[in-house]
């Protein structure tokens, strides 16, 4: 096992912990409260060595575009300033953590935490150079935030730390598979920290 050494450039990205993607949400995630305590165990290891965490949240006005009544595909959803739209109690999030909001206002969808919000920038601006993505759900807004996070970032993923809608059999496995072949790191966490996973793409 190769251990990943964190330093000065590398920051944890959190995708999307809230509670209308937790189950019994409006649009919950099959086990998708499986990943908090892995989460947690992330966020120490971070914070342990003073490095960033972010945690990117949907922020969507009451008529987004994305729900069922406008024509979009899901149930409302993660309305601004509702519970639904919190994230998890149960995640132990730092005081300092940075908050990206995205898909806020109502004719503009995105799953990717860098579509719109100014976060690639930002995340240069200081410094960063690896991310470690996870977070909800890994076939659509973890997905998205990894191909995008790839032109500006080396990415690592946390397959322990996510999960995935699987609205058809195998979406999950699909979007990890394209992630990897798109140059994302398949990482794990051990007692020593993260190691590199190799064997992730052989189980998929």
């Amino acid at each position: 096992m190769s251990a990943i050494v964190l330093g000065q450039g590398d920051a944890l990205l959190i995708v999307d912990l809230q509670v209308d993607f937790l189950p019994g949400g409006s649009l919950g995630v099959p086990h998708g409260d499986q990943v908090i305590a892995p989460i947690n165990r992330l966020t120490a290891l971070y914070q342990a060595q003073s490095l960033p965490v972010y945690a990117s949240r949907d922020w969507h006005p009451d008529t987004h575009c994305s729900f069922v009544a406008q024509g979009g595909p899901w149930p409302p959803h993660c309305v601004a300033g509702t519970a639904g739209a919190g994230f998890s109690s149960e995640l132990d999030l730092p005081d300092d953590v940075i908050v990206v909001s995205k898909a806020d206002t109502v004719d503009v969808d995105a799953y990717s935490a860098f579509s719109g919000t100014g976060l690639a920038q930002a995340m240069r601006e200081r410094g960063i150079r690896r991310l470690a993505v996870c977070g909800l759900a890994t076939d659509y807004c973890v997905l998205n935030t990894v191909l995008d996070g790839l032109a500006d970032f080396e990415i690592l993923i946390v397959a322990d730390a996510m999960r995935a809608v699987d609205v058809r059999a195998g979406d999950g496995d699909h979007a990890m598979t394209r992630m990897l072949g798109a140059g994302a790191v398949p990482v794990r966490l051990s007692e020593r920290g993260l190691v590199a996973d190799v064997g992730l793409g052989a189980r998929l």
